[in-house]
């Protein structure tokens, strides 16, 4: 079962300056149309770039609707160990609307 946060969850832990790493696994374009402030590593990167992810901290995942996330965090547990990663539960559609921008 994948860990997820809530927007409101993330929103908190923004807002708390807590030490957590915010990947987003969605495509340039739609980066550069919206964005939380996540580092980009679009979903086809992901395995060349495991590097760039944290074990040692609270790794939230996100893309569009939740979907290509949940995709990403299971091949990563999968094949490299993590347990450290947590899907944004509705991904930026959800934060866009319950938070905003």
């Amino acid at each position: 079962m994948i860990k997820e946060v809530t927007v409101k969850e993330l929103k908190e832990l923004k807002d708390s300056k807590a030490d957590y790493q915010l990947i987003d696994v969605r495509e340039e374009h739609e980066f550069d149309e919206a964005n939380l402030s996540g580092e980009l590593i679009p979903m086809g990167e992901v395995m060349e770039n495991v590097d760039k992810i944290s074990k040692d901290k609270k790794v939230v995942i996100h893309c569009r609707s939740g979907k290509r996330s949940a995709s990403v965090i299971q091949a990563l547990e999968a094949q490299h160990g993590f347990t450290n990663l947590y899907n944004l539960k509705g991904g930026i559609l959800a934060y866009i609307e319950e938070i905003g921008l």
